[in-house]
């Protein structure tokens, strides 16, 4: 088992996989990995943009074992477990806006501490200060049309000097008009102002018209 970025690890059939913050416990119904005294859970790309991108060749994951973590979109805890898992002794406050998800996003953060369900609309991001510190990093995977927008929002009210985001577009929830290169390309420059990016990656074929971006909050 051999691990490519902090926390994730690549297992036979070069498929991705995280040690299991709860042992025994699936989220998602995913393969789980009995690994010496460990066992870890085999991380699904079609279900995870975020596995997608790192499959696609992501070079920056800038979260860590100790990483505090502000999940936007957090539906019901796919994506956000398995950062759980690479962020075992940090925080992930796991903001989602549909009580329909929340209610198994609950049952999710019941088994792994370090994840904080809060009930919320990412666009208003003043209604969970009393609920969060300043964060490292800053996931978003939100389908409105105003992707990069709540990603500025937020970070001016939550992320570190020198943290980063990891944003997941969706240029059909943005334009179904145009061509996901160019609404892309928008997204990224709205973010030049206070971030300064590291990578854009396309996300097909596991997500057709999406991509991740990564950036790095200038001081």
């Amino acid at each position: 088992m051999k691990e490519i970025y902090p926390g994730v690890y690549l297992t036979e059939g070069d498929r991705l996989a995280t040690v299991n913050l709860a042992p025994g416990r699936r989220v998602y119904g995913e393969r789980l990995i009995a690994d010496g005294e460990r066992e870890l859970r085999e991380w699904n790309p079609a279900r995870s943009k975020l596995s997608a991108a790192l499959l696609k060749g992501l070079k920056t994951l800038p979260i860590e074992r100790k990483s505090s973590v502000l999940y936007l979109g957090a539906a019901t805890g796919t994506t956000a477990s398995h950062v759980s898992d690479i962020a075992a002794e940090g925080r992930v406050f796991s903001v989602e806006s549909s009580v329909t998800p929340m209610s198994k996003l609950i049952e999710v953060c019941r088994d792994r501490e370090n994840m904080i369900p809060i009930l919320a609309d990412a666009n208003r991001p003043e209604v969970y200060a009393p609920l969060l510190e300043e964060v490292d990093v800053i996931y978003q995977d939100i389908a409105q049309r105003n992707q990069a927008e709540i990603l500025l929002k937020n970070s001016d009210l939550y992320l570190k000097e020198g943290g980063h985001i990891l944003l997941a577009v969706k240029s059909k929830s943005i334009d179904s008009t145009r061509k996901a290169g160019s609404v892309i390309s928008d997204e990224v420059a709205k973010l030049k102002d206070l971030f300064r990016i590291l990578e854009v990656v396309d996300l097909e074929p596991y997500e057709k018209d999406h991509a991740m971006i990564v950036a790095v909050k200038a001081p």
